[in-house]
């Protein structure tokens, strides 16, 4: 008996530390975006992907010249979104928002750009945080956790 309960804790210990590893190289900001190309994007929400490990929204930004540019924003997964007051309703599709982030490393836009989204401004002014805590995104004030 005594050695099952050694094993089944020697498991448990394994698979917590690897499933944390794993999970931190998952969300690790730094493999997909780059702390030196921020971004502010504005427009309204084309499309919604409320989908694990991580939400998109979608918008199309217009640019300073009238152009019109696709982008998707990554958000923290839809669970952490709804804790933080973001929700299907407040993200309607037309709702014209502002996003805070950082550009992918690849800066190629296509078929769209793509940032990971640090807050969120609504059309009544309120600000959230999208992200995710604790995954290596530059401690910019968005995230209470950091502070």
């Amino acid at each position: 008996m005594r050695t099952k309960l050694l094993i089944a804790a020697a498991a448990a210990v394994i698979s917590t530390a690897l499933g944390s590893a794993v999970a931190y190289a998952h969300h690790a900001f730094a493999a997909e975006f780059d702390a030196n190309r921020p971004v502010n994007l504005r427009g309204p929400v084309t499309r919604i992907e409320w989908i694990n490990p991580h939400a998109w929204i979608h918008i199309e930004n217009k640019k300073p010249d009238g152009t019109v540019e696709a982008w998707m924003v990554e958000g923290g997964t839809p669970n952490t979104l709804l804790r933080r007051g973001i929700t299907k309703d407040s993200l309607k599709i037309g709702t014209e928002i502002v996003v805070r982030g950082y550009q992918s490393k690849d800066a190629l836009c296509k078929p769209k750009c793509r940032a990971n989204g640090r807050d969120v401004t609504f059309p009544d002014g309120r600000k959230l945080f999208m992200g995710s805590s604790g995954t290596g995104a530059p401690k910019d004030g968005s995230d209470d956790s950091e502070k």
